[in-house]
């Protein structure tokens, strides 16, 4: 390590060993310009000559640093541009160019920083123009502040303290993990064609689109118009498991206690293997756990009515929009008025009409014990969406208990005897 504390920074110093990992020089008295020669120490790792009287423009030399983590040039009187060789530093992790005089746009090669960079801080300066849409796929930036600067599309200074905001729910939505929700990548903060802020969460893409597509016809006004394709019961009994998964891990088992607060069947996506992953997450909340069994635990509650809505739709391809449900009726009220015994009326006639699947080598009774058993399991599913969807939030199940009931729905659906059959429905 070597401090050089005030004084003209010496050339001599370029004669240091090139084996030189940190150079610290901040907080004192130096004057003059960064020497060219500083390319030279390759091994560098973290320079921080901050807060001192340098004048002149950030030399382009410092791209040669190619190990360098940490880069500090606040707190002086640097002017001209920001070198955009500057983006060649592929490990750099920290970058702070706050308080100087620097000018002209944000250099697009920054973006090529997207790998490591965590903190990008270019705030009080003169710096104008807008973001490059590559400086915007920075994907793992926790701290993100071009406040106080010319940017032409800002309209208060306050603009970057939300986007750092949003950055940070980004974060925290990305260290989400699970089978059954659909990965965060990225977030890109923009200007769209009116001049609006525009915020936007990029996610991985999921093939086999969404419930909704299977279930409901498209639009004939859609120039893609296609017949609705059909989900038996086995498929749709997985999507309910797998979306009930995905809530409980977001209620009861993420850090921090996650309420997605949008669900529906659009929502949900179908990948590959039709295992269903939740997304969405534009309106999302974060809840505190001291506050979550307070007054919070209703944000959760309320993904809990979603989710019976949801199961509900599955089971009688009816959207609660329907123009069926006017007044007093709602999906919710039409289901539970079917219970038990008229259930097989109102549900999706494709889970229980498939009758030449049904047939099986053994005696009608067989065939018939077999009807039963899937009857039985669309009453059971029916039941757990009307128990979700409750009018009072204390009255609605648990996703625990939902996840439970649900695969041992499936286990009775696919026990030993219906096994054969029930792939088949």
């Amino acid at each position: 390590m070597t401090t050089i504390s005030e004084g003209l920074l010496p050339g001599c110093i370029t004669n240091f060993s090139t084996t030189l990992e940190i150079l610290l020089l901040d907080s004192n008295k130096i004057y003059g310009s960064i020497p060219v020669g500083i390319g030279k120490f390759i091994n560098l790792q973290r320079l921080e000559i901050w807060n001192n009287r340098w004048s002149g423009t950030i030399p382009a030399a410092i791209a040669e640093l190619q190990n360098l983590g940490i880069l500090g040039l606040q707190r002086y009187r640097f002017s001209g541009n920001i070198p955009p060789s500057i983006g060649n530093l592929k490990i750099l992790f920290k970058l702070s160019l706050t308080y100087n005089l620097l000018e002209g746009n944000i250099p697009s090669t920054l973006g090529h920083l997207s790998s490591l960079l965590i903190a990008l801080d270019v705030s009080v300066n003169k710096v104008t123009g807008s973001l490059h849409i590559e400086v915007r796929k920075l994907k793992n930036l926790e701290i993100l502040d071009v406040s106080r600067n010319m940017f032409s599309h800002l309209r208060h200074q306050g603009a970057f303290k939300i986007f750092k905001s949003f950055i940070a729910e980004c974060k925290a939505l990305r260290n989400i993990r699970h089978r059954n929700l659909i990965k965060v990548l990225t977030a890109c903060l923009g200007v769209d064609y009116q001049g609006n802020d525009f915020k936007a969460l990029v996610y991985e893409f999921i093939h086999n689109r969404s419930p909704e597509k299977w279930l409901y016809p498209i639009s004939k006004e859609d120039e893609t118009y296609e017949r609705p394709r059909n989900l038996n019961l086995l498929r749709r009994l997985n999507i309910a498991i797998d979306v009930a998964s995905a809530l409980n891990y977001l209620h009861h088992d993420c850090q921090p206690v996650t309420a997605h607060c949008d669900l529906k069947p659009s929502n949900v996506l179908l990948d590959d293997d039709m295992t269903a992953r939740v997304g969405d997450f534009g309106l999302a909340r974060f809840l505190p756990p001291t506050q979550y069994g307070v007054g919070n635990e209703v944000s959760t509650i309320g993904d809990v009515y979603s989710y019976g809505i949801l199961l509900l739709e599955l089971m009688i391809r009816e959207k609660p929009s329907d123009i069926m449900f006017e007044g007093d009726m709602n999906l919710h009220k039409f289901a539970k008025m079917a219970l038990p015994n008229h259930v097989k009326d109102i549900v999706d006639s494709i889970l229980l009409n498939d009758d030449e699947k049904l047939v099986v080598r053994g005696d009608q009774k067989q065939t018939q014990a077999k009807i039963n058993v899937i009857i039985e399991c669309v009453i059971s599913m029916v039941r757990i969406g009307v128990a979700c969807s409750m009018e009072s939030p204390q009255d609605r199940m648990k996703m625990t208990n939902v996840v439970h009931e649900l695969q041992s729905i499936k286990n009775t659906l696919l026990g030993p005897k219906n096994l054969a059959t029930c792939k088949e429905i």
